[in-house]
């Protein structure tokens, strides 16, 4: 069983901070790091947030937010063992070969901890703002994803689809990972089949207070109707904060295996309160859990 700081560049986006947090959890046994996506926020929208009884996000608009990608390359940089993921990175707002590109250097610099944590998105004000049509981002989602693939895999690559269309590329040097995991992150129907179909992981929305056992059977469903092994994809829930103990046997007994816990939690004294979590959550959860 593995343990995560989830929000890492949303509540210490400060550069020393945020170093100087991660090799605390990296020292204290935490696994991995969790980063958010948002390039630009509007002051006011009418798209309705998934995740809050309010349909609104939580905080402040102007509230600092790194971008996910290069707050996880300066971190890894100062860091040893701690991996680090996009949890959720909003694919078809990037462009996949510059993704890609981007994705494989950073996983090569980092000797092989990075994970592409990736979601459709929700913000269609967003999306109006950066000039990526809204609709239909759930297909061009899925042919990014296999354009990354392809060249990942190997050299002189061909990818044909109605959004991504080249022939003869490559692009070098390779993640040192085989393959980079892709986590396919959201709550929704449509995010369990892609994970099931397409995806290393899956990440079911922690502030969602939903019952993630019917998520959980239609990923095994989709796997197997693609020819996978389902227990070939990995899962990362969240944990109840009042019972994390008994949350983590219920979601082990689900088949998750990492938790990406809410970095507000260590706000303040967050050296005491990694500390103290590790030695509270983290070692009784791995000793009799695994």
């Amino acid at each position: 069983m593995e343990f995560g700081v989830h929000f890492a560049n949303f509540i210490f986006p400060e550069p020393d901070k945020a170093v100087d947090f991660c090799q605390t959890a990296e020292r204290v046994g935490f696994s991995f790091a969790v980063t958010i996506e948002h390039v630009v926020l509007p002051t006011d929208y009418n798209s309705t947030y998934p995740y809050s009884p309010t349909g609104k996000l939580p905080g402040d608009h102007l509230t600092p937010l790194p971008d996910p990608l290069v707050w996880m390359t300066h971190v890894a940089a100062c860091t040893e063992r701690l991996r680090f993921m996009s949890g959720v990175l909003i694919l078809p707002q990037r462009n996949p070969l510059v993704l890609a590109k981007q994705m494989a250097t950073m996983d090569y610099m980092s000797g092989g901890r990075m994970e592409l944590g990736i979601g459709v998105g929700w913000l269609e004000e967003e999306f109006d703002a950066l000039g990526v049509p809204f609709a239909h981002r759930g297909k061009r989602t899925d042919e990014y994803i296999g354009a990354m693939r392809a060249l990942w895999a190997a050299d002189d690559m061909d990818y044909r689809g109605e959004f991504v269309d080249f022939q003869n590329m490559n692009c070098n040097p390779k993640p040192l990972q085989d393959p980079l995991p892709i986590i396919i992150g959201g709550h929704s129907e449509f995010a369990a089949r892609r994970a099931g179909r397409l995806g290393n992981g899956y990440f079911p929305a922690t502030g969602w207070a939903g019952d993630i056992t019917p998520l959980l059977a239609t990923v095994r469903e989709e796997a197997e109707k693609a020819g996978r092994d389902p227990a070939q994809i990995q899962i990362t829930t969240g944990l109840n904060p009042e019972d994390p103990l008994g949350s983590a046997q219920r979601m082990a007994e689900l088949g998750a295996s990492r938790f990406a816990i809410p970095s507000l939690l260590f706000e303040g004294d967050y050296v005491g309160k990694l500390e103290r979590y590790a030695e509270e959550v983290i070692a009784p959860v791995q000793e009799q859990l695994g």
